[in-house]
């Protein structure tokens, strides 16, 4: 898989979102698109984190104006890597 951009969380594990994850999320979550720096922004730097559903998941969080409140990405860790699995906005907080 081709990576698209690989970052520091803010423990300073590498996340690694690849241009496959990046499809998926702006197929289904168009809104997203223009705000590509943003998702890297919210697992580099959140201002909220939270576990997620599954053990090996981490929730970050980036307060926004646009396309809504919140942005919400998911990062799935596995063998001391992480990786972006979705991003959305939501008008929810955390």
């Amino acid at each position: 898989m081709t990576v698209r951009a690989a970052i520091s969380d803010p423990k300073g594990t590498t996340v690694e979102l690849t241009e496959e994850r990046w499809g998926h999320i702006i197929e289904r979550h168009p809104e997203i698109e223009p705000f590509g720096e943003a998702v890297l922004r919210a697992v580099q730097e959140p201002d909220r984190c939270m576990p997620g559903r599954l053990g090996n998941e981490e929730w970050y969080y980036l307060k926004t104006d646009e396309p809504s409140d919140w942005l919400k990405v998911v990062v799935a860790y596995s063998r001391e890597r992480g990786h972006v699995v979705t991003a959305y906005a939501t008008g929810s907080a955390p």
